[in-house]
């Protein structure tokens, strides 16, 4: 998909390195960056002509102006040459970035750890994201780098766990990274073969498997704590909080110490 890359902005610390992990993303696809700041509607009506969003004619403009400016230095820090548009978008951030995200190739929102997402309750805004399929979403949080493997949950060969397995292996060849499948003893045989099927794809792409005894989350921890990229499915048309791929989906995304992917069944081709 050719679509940009939409990145929503705030004012965080973890907003701006969302912003930058963007702009890396789109330049590596070779797509624009779409910098995208949501605002809550005003409760008194404005007068006609006056932007919903500034209503007093300066305050708010002043400020999702810098928030934006300030996004946008921090992308041309990662590409120079990367095309950059922004908008003021006015109701709640899940609700816009959704709407941004049917045509963009990647959605990217800075993330807390400890089941927050930008300050807001878990599932608010990727659960929002992810519900329709528009396109996979990157949760960006914790370690940033780009060195280490990319890893993956998988459950069997669901389409959730197919799309989720065809982004991984796509990230981990054209990032040049090993990949670990983290798996448990209902992974079986489809699983299995799934994995098997997307090494022919990519044969370049060195695959090991993991599989998970016991508690999840601290062997999914250990895991991915040298890993750039974690990659879990969710069936699309659903909530993100209780169906994502299997507990080992779950774990990555509530407690893995890197970036995340949710890839959505629905979502189009890498």
């Amino acid at each position: 998909m050719n679509g940009p890359v939409v990145v929503g902005v705030g004012a965080s610390s973890s907003s701006l390195a969302a912003v930058e992990a963007a702009a890396w993303e789109a330049e590596r696809r070779g797509v624009g960056l779409r910098l995208a700041h949501a605002v809550a509607w005003p409760s008194d009506p404005v007068a006609p002509g006056v932007p919903p969003w500034d209503p007093d004619g300066a305050g708010l403009r002043a400020s999702a102006g810098g928030a934006l400016a300030e996004a946008e230095r921090h992308a041309r820090r990662v590409s120079p040459q990367l095309p950059i548009t922004s908008e003021v978008l006015v109701g709640e951030p899940g609700t816009v970035l959704e709407s941004q995200s049917r045509a963009a190739s990647l959605t990217v929102v800075g993330g807390r750890r400890q089941g927050r997402f930008g300050g807001l309750p878990f599932g608010s805004v990727a659960g929002r994201l992810t519900a329709q399929g528009r396109c996979p979403v990157l949760v960006v949080r914790g370690r940033t780098g780009r060195s280490g493997p990319v890893v993956l949950a998988s459950d069997g060969a669901s389409p959730a766990a197919r799309a989720a397995a065809e982004f991984a292996f796509a990230e981990a060849a054209q990032r040049t990274a090993e990949l670990v499948v983290l798996h448990t003893r209902a992974h079986g045989r489809d699983g299995a073969a799934l994995v098997a099927e997307l090494r022919r794809t990519y044969p370049d792409v060195v695959v090991r498997h993991r599989r998970i005894r016991g508690r999840n989350r601290p062997v999914v921890i250990g895991a991915s704590a040298g890993a750039q990229l974690a990659v879990v499915g969710v069936p699309t048309h659903t909530g993100l909080t209780d169906t994502l791929t299997g507990s080992l989906g779950r774990a990555l995304l509530h407690h893995a110490p890197c970036t995340v992917a949710v890839v959505p069944s629905g979502a189009p081709k890498h």
